[in-house]
This record gives C-alpha cells, sequence and structure tokens, in this order.
C-alpha cells in the first residue's frame, strides 16, 4: 500500500483512499486508470497529515464522513429496524477518488481475498445513513462486496437536514445526474480495486436511489443487473437533470427488476409500465412487479411505511434477479 500526501502537478493517479481513524493515516492504492488525480505518491508507511488530509477533501465537498446513526429528516420506527452484524465482514468507511476530491461512502464485503461480486447501492435522499449500511451489510452476508457513495457530500450535510422537502428541493434537485453517473462508475472503480471482481456487478437503489439505478443502469455498460425499489421513472427536468429514465428506456445495458407498491400515490403505475414497454419494445429485458399493499419506501425498516412482508418478498426477488444474470 502506498500513501497519499499533497496535490502536485505530476502525472500520478491514484485508485483509493482508506482513513485509518485509530492511526491516523490515509493510505492509497496503488495507482491503475488514470482519471487525473494529481498526488504525490509516498513509500510505505508515511503518515497522511490532517494539512494533506484538507487539501484532499475541502475541493467543494460539505461531507467529508457520512452520517452517524439514522436520518433526522423523516418519521422513524426504529423498534423494528433490523440490525445486521459484522461477523465474517470486513466493513466501514472509506473514500473513493472522483474528479474534484475524495467521496465518502460505506463499504461491507465478506473476510478474504475475493474476488467478491460488487453490487453499488444507491441511497434514498436522505444520505448514507444507518439503513443505506445496513443493506450493504446484508449483501455483504450473502457474499457481495457492497458499496455506497455519499451521492450528495458536495452540496449539504445531510446529517444535519430534518426537512425532506427542503433536502428535495436544496440538494436533490441541484445534483447533476451526469455528476451522479460519474460518482457511481468511480464506486465501481474503487471496488474492482478492492477485492471486487469486474465482471460481476450489479446495482440497487432505493426511492431516488431507485431513479438513478434506472439512468445507472442506462449509462454504464459495466453492469450486469440492476434492481431498482421504488424509483421515479419521469418528473421535472433542468439542465442539470435534463433526462429521466422513461426517456431512455431503450438505452437500457443490463436487465432491470423495479419493485413498487401498489399504494405508493408518489409514482404513476401509467408512467412505470410505459417505462417498461419502451425497453421492452428495444428488446431490453425489464421486469415491474407491484406489491398491491405496499406503499413507498416498504423497504425501509426503520420507517413508518416498512412492510415486513413485501420488504422481504421484494428482498429475496432482488438477490434472485442478481443471481439470475451473473452476479453471484
Amino acid at each position: 500500500m502506498l500513501s497519499c500526501a499533497k496535490i502536485v502537478k505530476r502525472n500520478y493517479s491514484f485508485s483509493s483512499c482508506d482513513i485509518d481513524k485509530h492511526e491516523g493515516r490515509m493510505t492509497c492504492m496503488p495507482p491503475h486508470d488514470r482519471r487525473g488525480y494529481s498526488f504525490t505518491m509516498l513509500s510505505k508507511g508515511h503518515p497522511v497529515t490532517p494539512d494533506d488530509l484538507s487539501i484532499l477533501t475541502r475541493r467543494g465537498f460539505v461531507m467529508t464522513s457520512l452520517i452517524s446513526g439514522l436520518t433526522l429528516a423523516t418519521p422513524r420506527a426504529e423498534a423494528q429496524q433490523i440490525h445486521t452484524d459484522a461477523t465474517g465482514l470486513t466493513v466501514g468507511e472509506t473514500k473513493i477518488p472522483v474528479s474534484d476530491g475524495l467521496l465518502p461512502a460505506y463499504f461491507a464485503r465478506p473476510e478474504g481475498s475475493g474476488p467478491f461480486p460488487i453490487v453499488v447501492v444507491v441511497e434514498e435522499i436522505f444520505g448514507v445513513h444507518d439503513y443505506i449500511k445496513d443493506v450493504c451489510r446484508r449483501l455483504a452476508k450473502l457474499g457481495y462486496l457492497a458499496v455506497a457513495p455519499e451521492l450528495y457530500a458536495r452540496l449539504a450535510d445531510l446529517s444535519k437536514m430534518t426537512d425532506g422537502e427542503k433536502i428535495f428541493r436544496d440538494v436533490i434537485l441541484k445534483a447533476p445526474d451526469a455528476t451522479v453517473m460519474t460518482d457511481l462508475g468511480a464506486a465501481i472503480d474503487w471496488a474492482t480495486a478492492h477485492q471486487g471482481d469486474a465482471a460481476r456487478i450489479g446495482t440497487i437503489g432505493f426511492c431516488r436511489g431507485g431513479r438513478e439505478v434506472w439512468l445507472f443502469a442506462e449509462h454504464d455498460k459495466r453492469l450486469r443487473a440492476a434492481v431498482a425499489f421504488y424509483g421515479p421513472v419521469a418528473g421535472p427536468t433542468s439542465t442539470i437533470q435534463p433526462r429521466n429514465p422513461i426517456d431512455m428506456a431503450a438505452e437500457l445495458n443490463c436487465p432491470l427488476l423495479g419493485l413498487y407498491g401498489g399504494e405508493d400515490p408518489s409514482i404513476a403505475q401509467a408512467e412505470v409500465f410505459t417505462t417498461e414497454a419502451r425497453a421492452q419494445a428495444a428488446g431490453k429485458t425489464v421486469e415491474i412487479v407491484y406489491f398491491p399493499d405496499a406503499g413507498h419506501g416498504f423497504h425501509a425498516d426503520y420507517r413508518p411505511s416498512y412492510n415486513h412482508a413485501d420488504a422481504e418478498a421484494a428482498w429475496g426477488r432482488a438477490i434472485a434477479w442478481l443471481r439470475q444474470y451473473g452476479v453471484r
């Protein structure tokens, strides 16, 4: 392993950085993909100082670490929350190199050398909090390397925000789709450099993350399977969010499973089925499953919207879908 110090004008790049909070250092994987991150490479074991870390993280990032605990921005029902332990796993927070700095993320994988199939987990609007971290551990227990990047780290400190509508208005709608796609692609790069198998890559996302999964599957040819939990496929557009999944359904690069609640008033069923039909007309593999009694967020076990039976059934379908299309 190598350590990174300060930015300089040299043609070096690195693939990943992990912070060791106990030793006060950040270690970085050797360069591999020339993404334009210019850093001085030091010999093994040299610590990175707080000033060095500041150089790496201050370039436009509001969040440099993940939410501790659950989001404050939605009603919670913590008594029903699922807690997956880390026994037999390697888990923790990491930093993913992106064009403008280091993106905080959570990862979980089985102990051992791998390579492991990869699942990129895409957050709701609330950030990479305990629920998303637990989803990563659930996947790791099944043999996956799961990684969840904090896609909104540049825009706001989601750990301090308490109003979901304000998050949507002031954060989500200000996140360029192009940046989100690049960040998700960087998560794949990170995973393949950390014992992930580049030939077995899938993605799962929830709520707004379900929308991003649709777009990700329409964007990145490395994906072999995608699962969108109640992901919107249509909505307002802007110069930074110019198209919706419904507009690009014919461009899907991998089979996609959509899991939706029949009692969800926020996503029009006609739009979902139109997206499915457009994809299938282009020869793409899409399956839409509705759970009649479920509302929006039915898999989110920390929220009152959680529906245990439908969440379990949907999760089983999601894992079967990944495995069916080679992410196993």
